[in-house]
């Protein structure tokens, strides 16, 4: 290269540009979330209260003036792990008087006397749309057998289970619940009754078919 050319060269060079833009990045597009059964139903639920405390329609036959009254107290406390799935410990008591595989059109002899029960059971319940639900009781009871003159014979045990179908219905907001259902119920265990109890108690099945069931309480 000579002098004159050297000059020139370096007139004609391109010059690099000066700060020179970053490149806008790629705009990125957020997947759609799929929302699965469970968000429909926490909608269906909300405001969503994971707590609730209830008892049975049945109490109300305390009230009721009847010569072989139940006695009969439930308490109930629920728990929802899950929009769809719920735990709960039930505490019963009741007293009847006959055989209870006893269907409600058959007739028979009562007891000679009558069955205190007392218990403390868990349950399960499994929602299946909006408030269809089944659930799945176990609950062992401790058995008094009375006499005739209300005085214990003996004690006894009792394991009481239940499979049920129900719905849901919330009210005020979600914060009372009512549950119609029907129930099929069994007792495979059921220990040391006395003779006269297990002559009537024998002459029925050791299970009832679509007992129906109403529960209620509050969420919190």
């Amino acid at each position: 290269m000579t002098l004159l050319t050297f000059p020139l060269a370096l007139v004609l060079a391109p010059t690099p540009a000066e700060n020179p833009e970053p490149a806008a990045p790629e705009e990125q597009t957020a997947e759609p979330v799929e929302e699965g059964p469970d968000a429909a139903q926490s909608r269906f639920d909300a405001p969503y209260r994971r707590h609730s405390i209830g008892t049975s329609a049945f109490v109300l036959m305390n009230v009721i003036p009847l010569d072989d009254r139940p006695s009969f107290y439930q308490l109930n406390y629920a728990y929802r792990i899950t929009p769809k799935d719920v735990i709960s410990v039930e505490a019963i008591t009741w007293k009847y008087y006959g055989p209870i595989g006893r269907q409600y059109w058959d007739s028979g002899d009562n007891y000679p006397g009558s069955v205190r029960s007392v218990g403390v059971g868990v349950a399960y319940q499994r929602f299946l749309w909006r408030g269809l639900y089944v659930g799945a009781h176990a609950l062992p009871l401790l058995q008094t057998y009375l006499d005739v003159d209300n005085k214990k014979i003996q004690r006894g045990f009792q394991l009481f289970l239940t499979a049920r179908l129900g719905y849901h219905v919330q009210l005020f907001n979600n914060r009372v619940f009512i549950e119609p259902s029907v129930a099929f119920t069994s007792w495979p265990i059921y220990t040391n009754l006395p003779d006269s109890f297990a002559q009537e108690e024998d002459k029925w099945s050791k299970f009832f078919l679509f007992e129906p069931g109403l529960h209620f309480g509050v969420k919190f």
